[in-house]
């Protein structure tokens, strides 16, 4: 397998704070991988770096083995990366297969007179990218609710469609920032078999970051575990779950109470 994304020492400081600190994992082609670690550890801060959203302050990070340390976020998306938000992000008072279309697009192009006078290749075009939408809605199981507002779908539901938006980019990597938060167990079910099957179906890489530690320790083989910005573990979910190190990041240390 080749490596899909690489990070090298990577460090990210906001003035005096160091947000994170001498970073390093790989992930390889076609992994399901997690990335856990207490509130604050500097998990979406990574996200973010990955994505161009942040700077670098030191040290390096290779997308198939190229440097993207001065990437914009567009360019980092050419290369065939992906990301849901933390934060729900959708055109709420769009339908759902708006949400969906509006990243689709990039694929199907047109001149600005043949989008204001729907001649050309528009027509074509727009046809493209509405079946094309609409077969992944059918994949992530809402194509009951295509025209439905974005904003009016229940909270986990918002979540999928965010993954639809994602995957209608054509990603080589997928980048999911807590897909399951604010889900009650059974939508966490439900979930475990929605990533892992388009992790199947699309051949995807996969890097999830999870709060659910019951679900990412269900289907990520490969954890990496952070706390105050450092990795403090990286291995199997067995090896994981019973490290010392871990274990006082989630729970404590038993000396301090």
């Amino acid at each position: 397998m080749s490596t899909v994304l690489e990070l090298k020492d990577v460090t990210k400081s906001f003035g005096g704070v160091t947000a994170v600190k001498d970073m390093s994992f790989k992930i390889e082609q076609g992994e399901l991988a997690g990335l856990i670690g207490p509130n604050g550890a500097g998990k979406t801060t990574i996200f973010n770096l990955v994505t161009g959203v942040y700077d670098v302050t030191k040290g390096q990070i290779e997308l198939n083995g190229k440097n993207i340390n001065k990437l914009k976020t567009y360019q980092v998306v050419a290369l065939g990366v992906a990301r849901t938000f933390q934060n729900l992000r959708l055109f709420t008072a769009s339908t759902v297969l708006e949400n969906v279309m509006t990243a689709a697009q990039r694929y199907h192009s047109y001149s600005f007179l043949e989008a204001i006078t729907h001649l050309g290749r528009w027509h074509g075009s727009e046809k493209a990218t509405r079946k094309e939408s609409m077969e992944l809605l059918e994949r992530v199981g809402l194509a009951s609710r295509a025209n439905q507002a974005a904003g009016t779908l229940p909270y986990g539901l918002q979540r999928r469609v965010e993954i639809a938006r994602a995957l209608s980019l054509r990603p080589q990597l997928l980048l999911l920032d807590e897909p399951a938060a604010g889900m009650n167990p059974e939508e966490v079910e439900e979930l475990n078999g929605l990533i892992t099957g388009i992790h199947n179906d699309f051949k995807l890489t996969i890097l999830l970051i999870e709060h659910h530690m019951d679900m990412v320790m269900a289907i990520c083989p490969h954890i990496v575990c952070m706390s105050f910005g450092a990795k403090i573990a990286e291995g199997e979910p067995d090896y994981i779950q019973n490290h010392p190190e871990v274990l006082k990041a989630y729970l404590g240390d038993e000396e301090d109470e």
